[in-house]
């Protein structure tokens, strides 16, 4: 957004700043300036002339000669300008000043150039007539400048008075760029606003006065809205007798210095309300609206449309429209149409005041592709009780230029009024945010000046509608922060309990599995969340298994990464066969991959997203030892109880007799085994493959961090070996269980260090060795004590079907 600082004045009077002052601090108080331009720049000794002679030059056809009357003084001035004539008032550069630029209208050299008292094919030529180009402008602010040739001033222009203050080129344009939540500030009057905050000064914006004849606007006009969520206001207004003439200089100025070319009175007062309220309007011709009827409604599917720029727009039923009894006459928000612009010969007009969906307009410009000032205002969300107030200044402007007569009252379709916002104010939580120690007084001061109203009562703070950004408690502290300046806010260390740095308990967790993970030979692996409905197929899953009940991705890359993964398997055996086909040997993986459970399909809300801590390996190693890699986790998780297993699981992936669900304290919480052979056949690895995964939200329930410690034994250990031959059906788990059952106090530890198959046992039976160590804490176990305990533990060995070997 671009204005000049003239027309910021204008409602700031009393504001005296240089242009790097007023962009260093309007950028922090948060209106951020991009940059500015001085439109005098290198504009040096340029006075108003006129010329009182002309005469030809004696040696050159195309030269004249002309005598200048510059204020008390004659000089001479040689030009081929095709234009002037004597009595003509021009712009004339002495002797020794500047000018921007060259007439050809070409890129402005950075230091001007400087013009010296010379000889023109022998006649001297004491400075030069000036183009509106070489004042470094054009006929988009100037449309009444020829083509080529001398800018002439009005007639009435003082003789030797500063030309570039004459022509209003002693002002500057900045660019801002505006945040898309500070909608009030896509306009000039809220742009003054906070330069009046900023420097402290008074702000005046404009006196809208009461404008209309003694007739009434619904005598002459219908108005219907029936889509009120993307149309939340409409006001219209009428003006007849139209008079179409160019619009004053001071409006052509201000427009052309926010980049809008002025066409003429009504185009340009539109065009002036929609830059100095931030809120666009359109003109239709009263005599081309059908039936004197607008309807706002929206376009149907295959709809097409020519629009002022005479191009034919694709529509669709998400476009809304303005239509009058038979036609539509233009695309809300966006633009005309052809069938119902302003021409020369217009008499009478509506002026359009709307408030439009800021989402729909920005979708409907994508999809028709065009996008224009209006609409680039729509988008934002703008204020609908600026509507009436901007369409009343255009009948204001309407009436003081003479442009036409304003027809009395105005049609006003609004349903729902927009309601200012409150929020409950509290000094000392906006000074503990700040690190401030700022009075209530000093912030309320903030506050009114930028039209934030103070409710004692309620102790609330109360947001005119135009400020859309203020909706809680940090919003005001923001507000406090850039007119007490970010510079005198101190440095403070920051608090709370974050500063401790503690990891929550789940992190912790996680963090003890990768280090047990890497402290067993395990390398991280991290794949991707995405995956392919193949991968299914692969790991022998069933068609009716819930496991393929999956989130599916709308804009998928491919196929391959096209459902959120519900088991984590897939992406740790593909990185494990990368390692196998690159000739890897001994090869461990980890990863704390995140699975995507739908509580429901079509998705109602968001997934199960659950961590799961997955191991896998090939190489040397076996089932044993991943196990061991699991139970060593517990260990350290604080785990004490003896996880159990249980082989009658399913997972299809696994080996249907080398495989177990882990059990932890009646809850299943894992799985482990080897992979199924036609699944490492799949993934092409050419060993056996062994995996462990463990539900992480499953265990953290029972890790305990806290530790318990016990001095060193101060008596003796007992130890007895124990040789069993055992039904193949008993698992050693069950042996171990009735150990620990049967051992009582004394018991302090048990290992397995044999099992055997062979022809020296019986068939359908197994041997099995067990060390177990026995220990008191306070005194010395004597043998009797120890085969109490035994007997105990071979009894109940003996009711399982267990005998000792010979």
């Amino acid at each position: 957004m671009n204005t000049a600082l003239s027309w910021i004045k204008a409602y700031v009077p009393d504001l005296d700043v240089t242009d790097q002052e007023y962009t260093d601090a309007m950028t922090l108080s948060g209106t951020k300036v991009e940059g500015f331009a001085r439109l005098d720049k290198n504009l040096e000794k340029i006075v108003v002339g006129q010329i009182k002679k002309i005469e030809r030059h004696p040696d050159a056809d195309k030269l004249i000669v002309c005598q200048v009357d510059i204020g008390g003084e004659m000089i001479q001035i040689v030009t081929g300008a095709p234009n002037v004539k004597e009595g003509d008032k021009v712009p004339v550069v002495l002797d020794g000043g500047k000018v921007a630029g060259g007439h050809d209208g070409g890129p402005l050299p950075e230091d001007g150039i400087q013009i010296k008292k010379g000889k023109l094919r022998g006649v001297e030529s004491c400075g030069m007539m000036c183009s509106i180009e070489e004042l470094g402008s054009d006929r988009n602010m100037y449309p009444d400048a020829p083509e080529s040739g001398i800018y002439i001033l009005p007639e009435d222009t003082e003789i030797g008075a500063d030309a570039v203050e004459v022509l209003g080129l002693h002002d500057t344009v900045f660019e801002y760029e505006i945040t898309s939540n500070r909608v009030d500030c896509y306009s000039v009057i809220g742009v003054a606003r906070e330069a009046a905050a900023t420097f402290g000064k008074e702000f005046h914006p404009p006196v809208v006065t009461e404008t209309g004849n003694g007739e009434d606007i619904h005598d002459y006009l219908e108005v219907s809205v029936e889509n009120t969520d993307l149309c939340p206001r409409y006001c219209a207004r009428m003006v007849k007798n139209i008079k179409l003439a160019p619009s004053p200089e001071w409006m052509q100025r201000r427009l052309a210095a926010s980049g809008i070319r002025p066409i003429n009175n009504i185009v340009d007062i539109t065009n002036y309300v929609m830059e100095e309220y931030g809120q666009p309007m359109h003109a239709y011709d009263y005599d081309l609206i059908a039936g004197h009827k607008i309807v706002v409604k929206c376009a149907k599917d295959g709809d097409t449309f020519q629009t002022l720029d005479g191009i034919e727009r694709k529509l669709d039923k998400n476009v809304l429209m303005i239509n009058d009894g038979e036609k539509e006459v233009g695309i809300a928000g966006i633009m005309g149409g052809e069938n119902s612009k302003i021409t020369d010969d217009v008499k009478t007009m509506v002026f359009e005041a709307a408030c439009f969906d800021g989402t729909n307009i920005r979708l409907s410009a994508k999809r028709i592709g065009l996008r224009t000032d209006a609409s680039g205002k729509f988008d934002k969300g703008l204020d609908p009780n600026n509507a009436e107030a901007a369409i009343n200044r255009a009948c204001q402007l309407i009436e003081e230029l003479g442009a036409g007569e304003v027809v009395g009252g105005m049609i006003d379709v609004y349903p729902v009024k927009r309601e200012e916002s409150r929020v409950a104010f509290d000094e000392n939580k906006i000074n503990q945010l700040l690190g401030t120690d700022i009075s209530k007084e000093q912030m309320i001061q903030y506050f009114e000046k930028i039209e934030l109203r103070y409710d004692e009562e309620k102790n609330e703070i109360v947001a005119p509608t135009f400020r859309q950004d203020i909706h809680c408690l940090a919003d005001l502290a923001e507000e406090v922060a850039r007119f007490y300046g970010y510079a005198n806010i101190p440095t403070t260390l920051p608090s709370g309990a974050a500063t401790t740095g503690k990891l929550s308990e789940k992190l912790r967790i996680e963090e003890l599995a990768r280090e047990v993970a890497q402290f067993c030979g395990f390398s991280q692996s991290m794949t991707y969340s995405f995956e392919s409905p193949k991968a299914f197929d692969k790991l022998l899953i069933p068609q009716d298994d819930k496991l393929r009940q999956t989130v599916t991705i709308l804009n998928p890359l491919g196929e391959d990464f096209s459902v959120m993964r519900t088991l984590p398997l897939n992406g740790l055996l593909t990185s494990l066969a990368t390692n196998y086909n690159r000739r890897n040997k001994d090869v461990r993986l980890y990863e704390l991959a995140t699975v995507y459970l739908p509580k429901a399909l079509p998705l109602t809300e968001l997934p199960d997203e659950r961590v799961q801590f997955t191991m896998g390996m090939y190489g040397s190693g076996d089932f044993f030892t991943m196990k061991g890699v699991v139970e060593e986790f517990f260990d350290k998780a604080g785990m004490t109880e003896r996880p159990k297993y249980d082989p009658d699981c399913g997972h299809p992936f696994l080996h249907p007799g080398r495989k177990a669900d882990i059990i932890y304290s009646g809850t299943t919480v894992g799985y482990i085994g080897e992979i199924h052979p036609d699944v490492a056949d799949n993934y092409k690895i050419g060993e056996k493959v062994y995996v462990a995964v463990l539900d992480m939200p499953l265990i953290d329930q029972f890790v305990s961090f806290d530790r318990k410690y016990t001095g060193l034994a101060k008596y003796p250990a007992v130890t007895r070996d124990l040789s069993m031959v055992v039904p193949n059906e008993i698992m050693v788990g069950q042996i171990e269980d009735m150990i620990v059952q049967r051992g009582g106090k004394i018991l302090e530890s048990y290992e397995l260090f044999d099992i055997y198959e062979g022809a020296q046992i019986l068939a359908g039976h197994k041997s099995v060795a067990y060390s177990i160590t026995f220990r008191a804490k306070d005194h010395t176990l004597e043998d009797k004590e120890v085969s109490a305990v035994m007997e105990k533990i071979l009894h109940g060995l003996r009711g399982m079907g267990i005998e000792l070997r010979a």
